[in-house]
């Protein structure tokens, strides 16, 4: 096979019989045999090419950590300079935390992608003389595909044929209107506006329909070949926002601290090389090391969870966003109404029943095949069985600018041209109307009496079409320049039903501080008698058309306060999901249609279904298997679940750990000795963090899931500040119980001080873990055997063969008494505090709400 790409031609110059035999592809299609070889010649189909993650990469991953590295080459050091023991527990130590990481970041990452198995793209595929549906990654170069109104096109490719086929590719060209493409070589010079028989993978299929050659697939698209900055232009979310914003606050800590204590121990005339490894040690210990494995144990576990609600996460930080979410903005079918749209009603100009009407409705559904759709199959199923001596000569397919779909059908009476579509459309095709008796008036004439009639039937909840027609001469084949002159004939009524339940729904998500507002391209009238019929009381309406006389500012002050967007054209959509998200709301955007792409990408929180049309599936970050906002409900309650566990490694790094290592280096200042060595304070950071990794499957209190959870860096460094403070009070008793009623030389003190603090910062876990009192909040099955574990492992430590290792001494029965007392006062008083903090951040953000007003 020879390849175009390998050469000076482009493939656009190509005539269809050139192009195959360069691709030595044959118009039956591929068979499977020849197709499997190109996909392991070329690869999968995607623009970045995802090998399986090697194992020993991913493990070497989780020492990246420059604080992490700088321990290690510091241990090597010590063993040169003969301390092998103490190099062989430090570097034990690392070893053990980053496999820790591994294990737990490789599950995640498996269980995702088992997950994303679940709506992979696919596209039809002619192989071996038959169409095929194969996942979009298995297409290859020689393929033929097939393409209709709202498919992804799979690859670069070139117009085998076509039929009022037009394409997205603002991509490409940041032009905002369908590009019409037709078969028909173009010069090689042609721009990327001109290549009019090219269509390029990252656009889509607007409507038509087409047959295409597969040129190039994967990284060497034009769009592989930008897609790395396009790649870096997905916006950050606010979850991971609030994790830089962290980083940066105890990266800036940690600095500070170290530089502090190792100046101070070395003017002390402490040993440089332990002064420096202590220090280092204690930045591993404020640092958060299992942070990032924490998350993405979450984050999976989350997934997984959503999952068994039918919520399949594509992008696992969109999980944060859609548990902060507090306005939800979606189209009213299939998630407001049942999506299954039933045929009301044919009418003539006047309102009385037409069976005409209906007869010529049903031609104009039956005939078409460029747009399958809701409508169309209602009206075809009431005449289910109807004889057709019809045939079929041209179509001019639907699309969202023209809003209308005309077919051309001859019989032996003659050649028509018929033509459905929104009202307003159709009438200014029209120079005539049909009245019942079958006479044909001036359009002008009966125009008051048709507005009329369109005005009754959308009060009355009813989505109205519009219904016109005209004769051809025999043998004209109709373009887009035919849809004029028409006579208007008369109505079609169809009638989507509210969902059964939907005013409960939607009373849970008000009650979830999410906010329902409706997006809808039907006019005010039906919006409204829907909004009246699910429980939504005097309905605020914004018009597409007052929309687009609004500057951003005004749409910005009317946008929060409106309940149902109406008449809205699809480049609007997108419009309000901006100015809602510039007014500080996380805002969702559910959305199945070819038009929805944009709003997808600009929302916080792109959520479509596994039945939407593939430009929709590809956009969104979350896709449900089912349509239905009670889905949507428990993937909301499950993303705010996960969020407050990931807050709760946060909220447990900054209070235990925090205070503990700020205790140790202040006590590092006045004793004559370091407090912990190296390698203990280490081993601390190891089994206080190993309870932790449980903290996935933890309980969550209903009160973190009745409101929108949202990052606040004043709200972590007022708690770090608080319980890192009262750690350390309890932190400095038990160091005087060690110096004054112990009377501890080093080894008593060191191994005295290691007990105290893990087991205090491994029960404190059981404290923050929860605003409510712990004894009515009980941890998770797993979280408290972990902690179970950690006790007794601390507890029996320093009597096994190992305290020798780690330099800990067996320690009296009057320590073990001072302790326990001090560790239940801590206890007490953390709750104590707990309930302070809590009561006067509330009255904080009751304060902010009054400054607003």
């Amino acid at each position: 096979m020879e390849s175009i790409a390998d050469t000076e031609i482009k493939f656009w110059q190509l005539d269809m019989e050139t192009a195959c035999r360069r691709l030595s592809a044959d118009p039956k299609g591929l068979s499977d045999q020849e197709a499997a070889m190109r996909l392991r010649q070329y690869g999968p189909n995607a623009i970045r090419n995802h090998p399986k993650t090697s194992v020993l990469l991913l493990f070497l991953a989780q020492f990246k950590s420059p604080v992490t590295l700088l321990l290690i080459a510091a241990a090597l050091l010590s063993a040169g300079l003969g301390d092998l023991a103490d190099t062989a527990i430090i570097l034990a130590i690392v070893l053990i935390s980053g496999f820790l990481g591994f294990w737990q970041e490789k599950g995640a990452a498996d269980a995702v992608k088992e997950l994303l198995k679940l709506v992979q793209l696919h596209c039809d595929v002619q192989r071996e003389g038959r169409i095929k549906a194969v996942p979009v990654e298995e297409v290859v170069p020689g393929d033929i595909v097939s393409l209709t109104a709202g498919d992804f096109i799979p690859g670069d490719s070139l117009l085998l044929e076509s039929q009022e086929l037009f394409v997205d590719e603002a991509a490409f060209t940041g032009e905002s209107f369908p590009v019409e493409k037709s078969y028909g070589a173009v010069t090689a010079t042609a721009p990327m506006a001109g290549r009019s028989n090219a269509l390029f993978m990252g656009s889509h299929v607007i409507s038509g329909k087409a047959k295409a050659l597969i040129v190039q697939t994967g990284a060497r698209t034009e769009f592989g070949k930008i897609s790395a900055e396009l790649m870096n232009q997905i916006p950050e979310t606010d979850f991971e926002r609030g994790i830089r914003k962290f980083g940066y606050m105890l990266m800036e800590i940690t600095l500070l601290l170290v530089i502090i204590i190792f100046a101070a121990n070395v003017l002390l005339h402490k040993p440089v090389l332990d002064s420096f490894l202590f220090s280092l040690a204690l930045a591993v210990g404020l640092t958060p090391q299992l942070l990032p494995a924490i998350i993405s144990v979450n984050l999976a576990a989350g997934a997984r969870r959503m999952a068994g609600h039918q919520v399949i996460v594509k992008r696992l930080s969109s999980i944060e966003n859609f548990g902060s979410m507090n306005i939800l903005c979606t189209d009213k079918t299939g998630t407001i109404t049942e999506g299954k749209v039933t045929l009301g009603e044919s009418l003539d100009c006047h309102g009385a029943h037409s069976e005409k009407v209906l007869q010529y409705a049903w031609l104009n559904a039956v005939m078409q095949q460029g747009f399958h759709n809701p409508i169309d199959e209602a009206i075809c199923t009431t005449q289910a069985g109807t004889a057709n001596d019809y045939q079929l000569l041209a179509e001019i397919p639907y699309d969202f600018i023209r809003k209308r779909l005309t077919v051309q059908v001859k019989n032996d009476a003659g050649t028509m041209a018929v033509t459905k579509g929104s009202l307003k459309g159709i009438l200014a095709l029209c120079s005539q109307a049909e009245t019942g008796e079958g006479k044909c008036v001036g359009i002008r004439e009966m125009e008051r009496v048709l507005n009329e009639q369109y005005t009754k039937l959308s009060e009355a909840g009813f989505r109205t079409l519009g219904l016109a027609y005209k004769s051809i001469d025999s043998g004209h084949i109709i373009t887009r320049e035919d849809e004029c002159d028409m006579i208007f004939l008369g109505f079609i009524t169809l009638f989507d039903p509210p969902k059964a339940g939907i005013y409960d729904t939607i009373k849970k998500l008000n009650g979830l501080g999410v906010r329902l507002k409706m997006i809808t391209g039907d006019n005010a009238l039906v919006a409204k008698s829907l909004a009246l019929r699910i429980g939504i009381g005097q309905p605020r309406l914004l018009t597409g058309s007052a929309i687009q006389k609004m500057s951003n500012a005004a749409l910005a002050h009317q946008a929060p306060l409106t309940d149902i967007f109406t008449e809205v054209e699809p480049n609007q959509k997108e419009r309000i999901i901006m100015i809602l998200k510039k007014a500080g709301h996380v805002v969702g955007f559910m959305g199945d249609g070819i038009n929805d792409a944009p709003a997808l990408h600009a929302a916080d929180v792109g959520v479509s279904v596994n039945t939407a049309v593939d430009v929709a599936k590809e956009a969104a970050d979350i896709v449900l298997l089912s349509q239905d906002l009670n889905v949507l409900l428990e993937g909301i309650l499950e993303g705010r679940k996960t969020f407050a566990n990931t807050m709760k490694y946060i909220f447990m790094a900054t209070s235990a750990n925090f205070g503990n290592m700020f205790s140790m280096a202040g006590a590092s200042l006045f004793l004559p000795f370091l407090p912990l060595l190296p390698k203990q304070v280490l081993l601390t950071n190891l089994l206080t963090d190993f309870p932790e990794m449980a903290i996935a499957t933890d309980r969550v209190d209903d009160v973190n899931v009745r409101t929108p959870q949202r990052w606040d860096m004043s709200f972590i460094r007022r708690f770090m500040v608080m319980f890192g403070l009262l750690s350390s009070i309890y932190d400095y008793l038990t160091f005087g119980v060690l110096l004054l009623v112990v009377h501890a030389n080093e080894k008593v003190f060191q191994t005295g001080w290691f007990t105290e603090s893990v087991i205090s910062a491994v029960l404190i876990v059981l404290i923050v873990r929860t605003r409510l009192p712990f004894f009515k909040s009980l941890p998770g099955k797993y979280l408290f055997m972990a902690t179970i574990m950690i006790l007794l492992t601390v507890l029996a430590l320093p009597l096994t063969s190992f305290a020798a290792w780690f330099g800990f001494v067996q320690l009296s029965f009057t320590f073990y008494g001072w302790m326990l007392l001090i560790i239940a006062c801590y206890m007490l008083s953390a709750e104590l505090a707990k309930y302070w903090f809590y009561k006067g951040t509330q009255r904080l953000l009751k304060k902010r709400r009054f400054n607003l007003f």
